[in-house]
């Protein structure tokens, strides 16, 4: 054992420390405290320089450093670790090493986690901690590497069949698959239904995680703010080459016999609960921070297991009662064990419902009865009284949607509003009360009922005393004004409207009191936030088109001009996220004022929002702003929407020939803002793109058609009278644009 550095001032000690000591202790002559070891260290790794792993110290200066500081000897594992991790090394030897660092690790987490509450030692830094900085966890280099190498990533999954590796190989895969730059093909995998298939349910829910990322579309970011000329690129790219791996992946998965089902029993399984559920809370902030998936809570289960196991057998030498390790976790770990699971389980369902194989999906599910058993999980685990977003984990803020209390929520409002979205199956989120109810409604309109509502096989709806969508509307109108849940709700209640309009579907809706508090948000409330503010003008343009009833009810609420005014203010403070309701309301005005009918002239001649919409004046205004926000090489899905309302208008007052008006007053607009032709130039560019977005032969125009009861050959005929190159047309955009500032053969490039 070397002796201990010696005093300040001594040049012979200061000149036997080795260059590592020295930088360790900032060239101090004196004892270092461990902090400043630690400092140094941490700075190191912050900036590439100086001190960065347990190789840079000595053997002999960790050793002495570990009888003070209680680094239980990790530092001098890690260095040992280094130095026989080399191609040609012993790796029995680095095996033996690991097996030693191992339990220092798992056991630290597993008693932070134990009722107990007590570290496996009473260290001044954790053993993680002290691992970590010491060079001990380099993840990224090692799986950059390994995810080179396909054949070893297919090779892991077959490691997958032993539950002693299972975790482990979990953990690895998904770490590869995150830095991977092109996806694994699952059906290169040998044997892939066979090792599905004999996965336990806790097997199968960690394997989801993996799942989520190889059925999952890469590098497709926000979906919403991809310029549709680039995906319409990709489009034609794809087209050239093929199903994509996420789209084979996601058929691989659904060949394998009994996979959804079982997908929907972990989705819907039932989750003991503790009474304590402010202590709940409590626990769920401080071991979090700590762990943050699920393949670190089964090991810590594992661990249990295993001690519980020992325990036994210790016991029944000794004749001494058994305690299970087990059942001393904490209640609030083994629900947030399951909460993860249904995060990882609702994604995989969310994805397979939006991918090719949509229709098959949707009928295994409600097959299945996944929405009666959500249905019933709903109050007990999915929106509990008192597991609410409130809840801020140490190190995020308020707004933060890490933790999994919030993350299932949101997931299970995406699964809902895919589910529900232009499919019938959408009538299995109520229950046999409730769609007697839309019948009775159909029947006292005196219209035909909707013959979805007839083909619900009954014995796949939710049952109990409300739907799910009911459910989902009482804990809507009781969110917090500043709660991020207020898009999901809207959007995913907005789902259930979409589609060909029904108006039984409407009344069921307005009954239970959802316009009142769309307008109460809107208005009221005034709400600051663009993305909750789209989705309820989104929800309260589907609740109220076609709708007399509505519109009174509209009017009722919002009885005084003040009220109207903030409600404009909205509207225009936006029109990106306000303009399906224009267009919803502009296509109500239309069909209103062909109508012969007491009730309808009494909602015209009282509503203000109808009255100012049908001013000529107020339609040029929208018309124009929303021509001038959008350009062809910043059209998105979000915004492309403001393109189909301005056309809205125009087959609007094309069928009233009133076409060549609205376009001599958008000439003259152009002028009072000094910059003729610059609106109409733009315009005729988006009409071009528009024709080959909408006319391709992969697109789906009945959306278009669904949603403004306009005949798709009238869109595609309006939009050709626009283009046409005749300057001596009244109704081409060509015969408004002078000469001199004619600009309408621009090519569609990504710029």
């Amino acid at each position: 054992m070397a002796a201990a550095p010696v005093a300040a001032g001594s040049g012979a000690g200061r000149g036997r420390r080795s260059a590592a000591t020295v930088a360790a202790w900032g060239g101090w002559g004196g004892r270092p405290r461990p902090g400043n070891i630690l400092l140094q260290l941490r700075q190191g790794q912050l900036t590439g320089r100086g001190l960065v792993r347990a190789v840079q110290f000595t053997e002999t200066f960790l050793m002495e450093r570990d009888k003070q500081s209680k680094w239980s000897g990790i530092p001098q594992l890690l260095l040992k670790l280094h130095t026989t991790s080399h191609l040609h090394s012993d790796f029995v030897e680095c095996q033996n090493i690991l097996k030693e660092i191992s339990p220092l690790l798992s056991m630290e987490a597993m008693a932070f986690v134990t009722e107990e509450r007590k570290l496996t030692q009473e260290t001044t830094y954790p053993n993680t901690y002290i691992f970590d900085l010491f060079g001990g966890v380099d993840t990224e280099g090692v799986t950059k590497r390994l995810a080179e190498k396909n054949d070893f990533v297919i090779f892991l999954f077959t490691l997958m069949t032993s539950k002693k590796t299972f975790l482990q190989t979990a953990t690895l895969i998904e770490d590869i698959l995150g830095v991977k730059k092109e996806m694994i093909r699952l059906d290169e995998v040998p044997n892939l239904s066979s090792l599905v298939s004999n996965f336990d349910q806790q097997q199968l829910a960690n394997f989801c995680r993996i799942l989520a990322v190889t059925i999952s579309e890469m590098d497709t970011g926000n979906d919403d703010k991809h310029t549709l000329l680039a995906k319409n690129a990709q489009q034609k790219k794809s087209l050239s080459l093929g199903p994509s791996a996420a789209e084979i992946n996601q058929a691989a998965l659904l060949s394998i016999p009994g996979f959804v089902e079982r997908l929907c029993k972990l989705a819907t399984r039932k989750v003991s609960e503790s009474t304590g559920t402010a202590s709940f809370l409590q626990e769920l902030e401080e071991w979090y921070t700590w762990l943050d998936n699920a393949l670190v809570l089964d090991a810590l289960m594992r661990v249990a297991n295993e001690e519980s196991e020992h325990n036994q057998g210790a016991s029944e030498e000794n004749g001494l009662p058994h305690t299970s390790a087990r059942t001393q976790l904490p209640q609030s770990m083994k629900i947030m064990h399951e909460i993860m699971y249904k995060l990882e389980v609702l994604y995989v369902l969310c994805v397979l419902l939006m991918g090719r194989q949509r229709n098959q999906v949707h009928r295994m599910i409600a097959e299945f009865k996944l929405i009666p058993g959500l249905n019933n999980l709903f109050d007990k685990l999915i929106w509990r009284k008192h597991s609410a977003s409130a809840l801020v984990l140490h190190g995020h803020n308020q707004n933060c949607d890490c933790s999994p209390d919030i993350t299932l929520k949101i997931q299970f409002l995406r699964l809902l509003q895919s589910f529900s979205d232009h499919h019938e199956n959408k009538y299995l989120l109520l229950n046999n009360q409730e769609l007697n109810e839309l019948s009775a409604i159909s029947l006292k309109a005196n219209i035909p009922e909707v013959e979805a509502v007839l083909n619900t096989d009954r014995s796949l709806v939710c049952d109990g005393k409300r739907g799910l969508l009911t459910r989902l509307l009482q804990v809507m109108k009781k969110e917090p004004a500043e709660s991020s849940f207020r898009f999901w709700q809207a959007r995913a209640v907005e789902s259930f409207l979409r589609g060909t309009t029904s108006y039984a579907d409407q009344m069921f809706l307005l009954k239970r009191g959802l316009l009142e508090h769309i307008l109460y948000c809107i208005v009221d409330s005034e709400c600051k936030s663009r993305d909750v503010l789209q989705s309820y003008f989104d929800l309260l343009g589907e609740l109220m088109k076609f709708n007399v009833d509505a519109f009174k009810r509209f009017n009722k609420y919002i009885n005084t001009d003040a009220k109207f005014q903030v409600f404009l203010k909205q509207i225009n403070s936006s029109l990106v996220d306000s303009n399906m309701l224009v267009r919803c309301v502009t296509l109500s005005l239309d069909r209103f004022e062909n109508q012969v009918d007491m009730k309808v002239a009494e909602v015209l001649s009282e509503c203000r929002l109808l009255a100012y919409i049908s001013q000529v004046p107020t339609q040029m205004s929208f018309l124009f702003r929303l021509i001038n926000i959008i350009h062809v090489q910043t059209l998105t899905q979000e915004n492309v929407s403001c393109l189909n309302t301005s056309l809205v208008i125009l087959m609007l007052a094309r069928r009233k020939e009133r076409l060549p008006l609205y376009l001599r007053l958008l000439q003259r607009m152009e002028h009072s803002k000094k910059y003729p032709g610059f609106l109409l130039n733009n315009f005729h560019n988006l009409l071009r793109f528009w024709q080959q977005h909408y006319l391709h032969k992969d697109k789906d125009s009945t959306c278009l058609e669904n949603s403004s009861c306009i005949s798709f050959s009238y869109w595609k005929e309006t939009v050709s009278i626009l283009l046409n190159p005749d300057r001596q047309s009244p109704s081409a955009l060509v015969s408004y644009i002078e000469e001199p500032y004619m600009d309408i053969d621009r090519d569609f490039t990504e710029e």
